[in-house]
């Protein structure tokens, strides 16, 4: 039964029905703002869900030191229901009724997410999927069924990118790809849907446009980018436009802005797609991008939502959200240039002046550890050297004064043992000028804050 045809119990009930349905089992991951055509149209607005793993930690949590940033942030910030489950508790259909529902009552557009292709993720951290392309679509015309008026709709994240299949397994993926670009896309004609087509730094343009081309892109809207990724906007939107050259300027784009703000991890590693530290929110939601081509800035992937590496995939941890709201800096949703650090004023209190020691370059300098951000259990640090001589190449080392414990760290190599801690530089961090005061790199840990000033 469509929308319309419901509304007025919708109106009546529609908090109850979205908290109900989406108990269910959705992953939800990347969360009303204003949308519009970048250049010319009305905005309109983004819905944001009431029953995101951010939201319910809050309601949960209101006394934490934390819960207020996480909450203005990232709760409060439209951002994707993403549907993953082949058979959840109540139907498919139930879950995408209640977001679509949940949003009309809101006089919202929702952002969907449709992450349900055979074999997801290669079988990695967010292996799984309907079992068989068949099941797929058949899933598919359950999700199109209840689609009715505006939402902006991404298509399966990630499998155009991947290189796990052979050619038939890739003929069928593209068929079935096709196939929802076309079902979803006829399901209401303010519905906007976008073949996701991976970011900036996994395919060349010229790969990517023959990618999304072989998979129907003729049947969508347009196509996503940077979902669950790092790439800056500024790269995502040129990367779009090389890729529209290729499939067509009458197609739009959509940029997952959520977690971009401070840019990608650099230099990258292992985990530089995989919950990096040091990452920042992003630009604020919205259809209003004055370019012409992108459809919107939205926020895909939920922050705080863990990628596989600092708890399960599309498990919320705090710690990760708070991170990423306060490094976006005070002046957040305004732009925050990836190389600026955290701006936000320290809080909460501080331990007495240790004595650690350092086994860093010889000469005059001074190293000193300053709180950056406090929350309750834990807290981030940043550690910055003043050099009186040119240093090329160091190596800090300090002992914790009261059990505190580094629980993850960015631009450098670390390690510990016990309360001792051992960091050294990372190769493009390693000089400081004369007379000069520089950051090093910077640090989570657990325990109480120290703020510790130790000369070499």
């Amino acid at each position: 039964m469509k929308r319309r045809q419901r509304l007025a119990a919708i109106v009546a009930g529609a908090a109850t029905a979205v908290a109900a349905a989406l108990s269910a089992g959705l992953m939800l991951s990347p969360t009303a703002g204003a949308q519009e055509d970048p250049v010319t149209a009305q905005a309109q607005a983004l819905w944001t869900n009431p029953n995101t793993g951010a939201a319910r930690w809050v309601s949960q949590n209101p006394n934490d030191s934390r819960a207020a940033m996480i909450r203005d942030r990232i709760a409060e910030t439209p951002a994707g229901t993403w549907f993953t489950q082949y058979n959840p508790t109540g139907g498919i259909a139930a879950q995408v009724a209640a977001v679509v529902d949940g949003a009309a009552a809101a006089g919202a557009a929702p952002t969907m997410v449709v992450y349900g292709i055979p074999n997801r993720d290669c079988g990695g951290h967010s292996g799984g999927g309907a079992p068989d392309h068949a099941s797929y679509r058949g899933w598919i015309d359950q999700i199109a069924n209840e689609i009715d008026g505006p939402a902006y709709i991404v298509i399966e994240p990630d499998v155009l990118a991947q290189d796990c299949h052979n050619s038939s397994q890739r003929a069928e993926i593209n068929a079935s790809l096709a196939y929802a670009a076309q079902k979803l896309n006829a399901a209401d004609p303010a519905a906007k849907v976008y073949l996701d087509a991976g970011n900036s730094a996994w395919l060349t343009a010229a790969e990517a446009g023959r990618r999304l081309q072989a998979a129907g892109i003729q049947y969508a809207d347009g196509f996503a980018l940077n979902v669950s990724n790092y790439r800056t906007t500024d790269e995502a939107t040129a990367y779009a436009q090389q890729i529209r050259g290729i499939v067509g300027s009458d197609k739009g784009v959509v940029i997952d802005t959520s977690r971009n703000g401070n840019g990608p991890l650099n230099p990258p590693n292992p985990n530089d797609w995989c919950d990096p530290p040091g990452r920042a929110i992003g630009k604020f939601p919205t259809t209003s991008t004055g370019v012409a081509g992108i459809d919107a800035y939205l926020w895909v992937k939920l922050p705080g939502e863990a990628d596989g590496c600092a708890g399960s995939a599309g498990q919320f941890i705090p710690d990760l959200a708070y991170q990423l709201a306060n490094n976006a800096g005070s002046g957040w949703p305004g732009q925050v240039e990836p190389t600026d650090p955290p701006t936000t004023p320290t809080t909460g209190p501080t331990s007495p002046t240790a004595n650690p020691t350092t086994g860093g370059p010889g000469g005059s300098c001074t190293v000193h550890i300053d709180v950056v951000s406090t929350w309750n259990g834990g807290w981030q640090g940043k550690v910055s050297m003043t050099a009186a001589q040119a240093v090329n190449g160091w190596t800090v080392k300090w002992t914790w004064p009261s059990g505190q414990s580094v629980t993850s760290s960015w631009n450098a190599t670390l390690t510990t043992s016990g309360a001792n801690v051992t960091a050294k530089d990372v190769g493009w961090n390693a000089s400081v000028a004369a007379g000069q005061t520089k950051e090093l790199f910077g640090f989570v840990a657990s325990g109480s804050p120290a703020d510790m000033d130790v000369p070499c």
